[in-house]
């Protein structure tokens, strides 16, 4: 493919636009069926709904840089939603499907969002929960036309829970294909506005707002305008296009919208003409050798399901032959984000004439950062920096960097601003690198404490930990799971508490009353931040022993070092 083509800086919806004469007919997704076959959606269609929701948005007053919302799994609704968001000047915030409804309503409400787009029963109920975080959303609109939130509130208030009234739901929820045809209606009015909108968006103004975790408390907006995020879309299309087509590609689409990883990947296909089978993640697996994908992203987990069953073939003829059965064997462009991939991983994969691409970033670089080329990797490493970064390391080895990909500032939140990047304007990216001689750039540790599961999702372990703060049986919870596929913790008891209480309860178990206190913390969380399995520590934590700060804080770092075996024994 001919990066030089794609050199202009625009907004991510004139990717669509500016290239509807010629793709208008051809399939942009590819749905699955419920009789297993699979059902097309035009570029044509695609670009139609994108219109519609432009100019609902407009009739709803949103003003330029103003914030709606998508709380919804991957549809092709979600995109031609966040796509109209932008080519109204709005700027889409998503809500990842995965989060609880207290924590959905947090977004919601800190971003002022107007406008909220909602899919799935689950989703509405949550909605429905928090409403009070409502209070300011003049629409919600509902992406299945079939849900019928009437129904859904009603079975919510047989079970005891308190619901909006039916005037309210009335006034503020409207399926998708009113508010289409809202917006087509305003369209007709003037059919030169959404052209003269969409253009007149500067690429200076916010587009997008992702929530990323804090290491402790409430999750900060990160408001990335046009120019961060297509600076970076062009840096890596230079990076990587001699490894797609024009036009041709393939690829299997999984990864959530609602992450800044899938979000790309979706607009890399608007930009070079995918084609993309959109799937469940529960059947990604299942649909490789079926699609037979040329393009491929993931993060670790499933490359290493992948690899695993691979791998157990007895000879070299007969791993690169499984591995072509499994993935289709046409791989052409692999790309490997959201955590570290295994390095036996790679090597596994490029013996057999796939090579996966890496590098690093986040969400407040747009988000890469670094990546390693077609035809210079190595790794060992997370690449070299993209040509409109610099990147240098501070005196303690921390990774700072700037450009015109790095964000300006979090939303509403100046004292969080002013402690991400130093007094002459080099974004603290929190974690400790290294150079290689030739140039590539190493991740050493991790300066804030994040856990980055396998599955990509990024974790503030103090966020739960502080949740058993007040359980009298517990003294300490520590979570584990940095590239794991799950979270597991170590539990340390308040032991006099927890001796007076089995003595008096007849028979419960210890582990048994861990559990209940545990599974009360889960209920509380998304299902990726959950506790699946715990060990019971008998050494207490203290000041003494190194574990604690004089505070009484844990000492995370050496708490794992002391008990890795103890973490670990808990994947076995």
């Amino acid at each position: 493919m001919d990066a030089t083509r794609y050199q202009e800086l625009k907004i991510a919806p004139r990717a669509i636009f500016d290239t509807l004469p010629e793709r208008r007919t051809r399939a942009r997704f590819m749905l699955p069926t419920e009789v297993g076959d699979w059902r097309p959606v035009t570029w044509g269609t695609h670009a139609e709904q994108i219109r519609d929701v432009a100019m609902f948005c407009a009739a709803l007053g949103l003003k330029s840089t103003e914030r709606a919302c998508v709380f919804a799994p991957n549809r092709v609704e979600w995109m031609s939603a966040a796509l109209g968001i932008q080519a109204a000047g709005g700027v889409i915030v998503p809500v990842y499907a995965s989060n609880t409804a207290e924590q959905a309503a947090y977004v919601v409400e800190h971003s002022d969002a107007r406008i909220v787009f909602v899919d799935t029963a689950p989703l509405v109920e949550r909605v429905l929960a928090a409403w009070k975080a409502y209070g300011t959303v003049e629409r919600i609109v509902v992406l299945d036309d079939t849900l019928d939130v009437s129904r859904i509130a009603a079975d919510m208030k047989a079970r005891g829970l308190d619901v909006p009234s039916a005037s309210e739901i009335e006034r503020k929820f409207v399926s998708w294909s009113r508010a289409c045809a809202q917006g087509r209606a305003r369209d007709g009015e003037d059919d030169k506005a959404f052209e003269k909108t969409m253009l007149g968006v500067s690429l200076d103004q916010p587009g997008m707002m992702l929530y990323t975790s804090g290491t402790s408390g409430n999750p900060k907006g990160v408001p990335l305008t046009h120019r961060n995020v297509s600076v970076n879309g062009r840096d890596w299309l230079n990076n990587n296009a001699p490894m797609l087509a024009e036009n041709g590609d393939v690829d299997l689409l999984w990864l959530p919208m609602s992450h800044i990883f899938g979000y790309g990947e979706s607009c890399l296909g608007n930009t070079c003409g995918f084609t993309s089978y959109m799937v469940d993640p529960r059947t990604v697996f299942d649909h490789l050798p079926r699609v037979r994908p040329t393009v491929f992203m993931s993060v670790p987990s499933l490359w290493e399901k992948i690899a695993t069953t691979a791998m157990g073939a007895p000879t070299a003829e007969a791993r690169r032959a499984k591995l072509a059965e499994v993935t289709g064997g046409k791989f052409r462009f692999c790309l490997s984000g959201g955590a570290g991939l295994k390095r036996e991983v790679k090597e596994f994969f490029h013996e057999n004439g796939v090579l996966i691409i890496e590098g690093y970033g986040l969400t407040e670089t747009s988000p890469t950062l670094t990546i390693n080329r077609p035809d210079a990797f190595r790794f060992d490493t997370v690449g070299k920096p993209v040509p409109s970064v610099e990147i240098k390391l501070a005196e303690d080895g921390e990774i700072l960097a700037r450009g015109p990909s790095v964000f300006g500032g979090y939303h509403k939140d100046p004292a969080a601003t002013k402690e991400a990047f130093t007094p002459d304007g080099w974004f603290k990216t929190g974690d400790v690198g290294r150079f290689t001689e030739d140039g590539f750039l190493q991740i050493v540790d991790r300066k804030k404490d994040i856990l980055v599961t396998a599955g990509g999702k990024n974790v503030p372990p103090a966020n739960i930990e502080q949740r058993f703060a007040d359980d009298p049986f517990i003294a300490h919870v520590v979570v584990y799971g940095d590239a794991k596929k799950f979270l597991v913790a170590g539990v340390w008891l308040n032991q006099a508490v927890v001796d007076a209480h089995l003595a008096a309860s007849g028979g419960e178990g210890l582990q048994s009353l861990v559990q209940q206190r545990i599974d009360k913390v889960n209920a509380q969380l998304a299902s990726y931040e959950t506790i699946k399995r715990f060990a019971v520590m008998d050494r207490p934590l203290s000041v003494e022993g190194g574990m604690l700060t004089p505070t009484l804080k844990v000492r995370r770092k050496k708490i794992y070092e002391a008990y890795r075996e103890r973490f670990e024994a808990l994947y076995s």
